[in-house]
């Protein structure tokens, strides 16, 4: 009971003086919505890539060289270099071959589901008349579609029988279908078109039309100038711009029901030593979409956290305030605090009334804090493209952390009312 009055004189002393406790709890609600705010990014941000990379295929993996006795660094897409943050050309005889991967997929038919193989082209410009369309080209294998989601919306897909005969078909975006033959997809198949690259005209047979999808939802491009990618065969791709045997990356589609993605990709590279056992030069490294999540969230909130720690000073400052206030509200009530220690009042009740008053001014400015937080975070996260999402444990803690506050910076006060004479309390003028 002495307890839930304390309660009610704590909010009949906020609400008599109202400005004054707003201002002293500025500086608690500005450091808590800070943090909130931060935190509801980082959230955001973090739940995006997880659902990012769940979509880019959570049971992939993604084989590749990398420079031996170097540093690694996990790029985005997957791919590894070496401490000098760029690759190197890779030798032909350096490069993994057709054989290994007969090999591989006979040593684990249970566990591969598909081998996709994709190999960067060149970028060029579709040209018809006045209209234009900008595009990626892209050479990959007939497993490719087994890792990547990308939707068919007229025609097929390349298949093995392209890559075996090197022919000159393409699958393109619906964007290039509609800057080009006026988004009619049916009418686009089996057409030629013909693609500007380094001055040079290539030409192609519409085979596929593929929904396009935006990798975020803001581009500093304009619908005109934005680049698709666009799927030829691997070996029409190689043969075009004269590229080596082998290949320097693929990606590992698993089996469903794999009981742990991430052990078989230490198989894979195990597999591979032999074959890289004489090589000074490289090794065989495989990355999942797992080890890649962690690490990106793991940075992210790295950073999260340092911002802040840097925002919850302010925290501090807060506190300062708390700390200030309540000596002032002392020294206003040294009378009331007289007539209560004479009427028979402990040092003790004295001392709980004036913490539970700090704490109460610090828990409400933690919560309109925490309001503000979730809006300006909600706010910024949907001006980067993500939906909000909030952070409950950084709610949990930041009301557990404004009440010690509370705590900490209402103690001196309120042992300061606690051990006032009673006799020279009521002589205060």
């Amino acid at each position: 009971m002495l307890i839930l009055e304390n309660i009610k004189l704590a909010f009949g002393a906020l609400r008599a003086n109202k400005m004054r406790g707003f201002l002293t709890m500025l500086g608690i609600i500005i450091g808590i919505g800070s943090v909130i705010a931060i935190m509801t990014v980082s959230s955001s941000l973090t739940t995006s890539i997880s659902v990012s990379f769940q979509e880019m295929g959570a049971n992939n993996i993604t084989v590749g060289l990398r420079q031996s006795g170097e540093e690694e660094e996990v790029r985005q897409n997957g791919m590894r270099f070496g401490a000098s943050g760029r690759s190197s050309t890779v030798e032909e005889e350096d490069r993994i071959t057709d054989e290994m991967l007969e090999t591989l997929t006979s040593r684990f038919p249970d566990q591969i589901e598909a081998i996709a193989i994709s190999e960067s082209v060149a970028e060029g410009t579709v040209r018809k008349k006045d209209s234009t369309a900008n595009i990626s080209i892209t050479g990959i294998n007939e497993d490719y579609f087994a890792s990547s989601d990308i939707t068919l919306l007229a025609g097929r897909k390349v298949k093995k029988e392209d890559l075996e005969g090197n022919k000159k078909v393409i699958m393109v975006s619906d964007k290039v279908v509609e800057n080009i033959f006026d988004g009619k997809y049916e009418e686009a198949l089996w057409k030629e078109i013909s693609v500007e690259i380094n001055g040079v005209y290539v030409s192609y047979y519409i085979v596929g039309v593929y929904k396009y999808e935006e990798s975020s939802s803001f581009s500093s491009s304009s619908e005109d100038e934005v680049v698709t990618t666009a799927y030829i065969p691997l070996t029409t791709g190689k043969e075009q711009i004269h590229a080596d045997d082998g290949y320097d990356h693929f990606t590992v589609v698993t089996a469903a029901g794999l009981s742990s993605v991430s052990a078989f990709a230490k198989e894979l590279e195990i597999f591979f030593l032999p074959y890289y056992a004489a090589n000074d030069d490289y090794e065989i490294t495989a990355t999942t979409m797992e080890s890649m999540t962690e690490s990106m969230n793991d940075m992210i909130q790295t950073v999260s956290a340092a911002i802040a720690f840097i925002a919850g000073i302010s925290l501090l400052v807060g506190g300062i305030g708390v700390m200030n206030i309540m000596l002032v509200s002392i020294t206003e009530r040294t009378r009331e605090i007289g007539t209560r220690k004479a009427l028979g009042a402990k040092n003790s009740f004295i001392r709980l009334q004036f913490i539970i008053e700090s704490m109460i001014l610090c828990l409400v400015g933690g919560c309109l804090g925490i309001l503000l937080g979730f809006g300006l975070g909600a706010v910024a996260a949907t001006l980067l493209g993500y939906s909000a999402s909030a952070p409950v444990a950084a709610i949990l803690i930041a009301v557990g952390f404004s009440m010690t506050i509370g705590l900490f910076f209402g103690y001196y006060p309120a042992n300061k009312a606690a051990k006032l004479n009673p006799i020279e309390a009521l002589r205060y003028e």
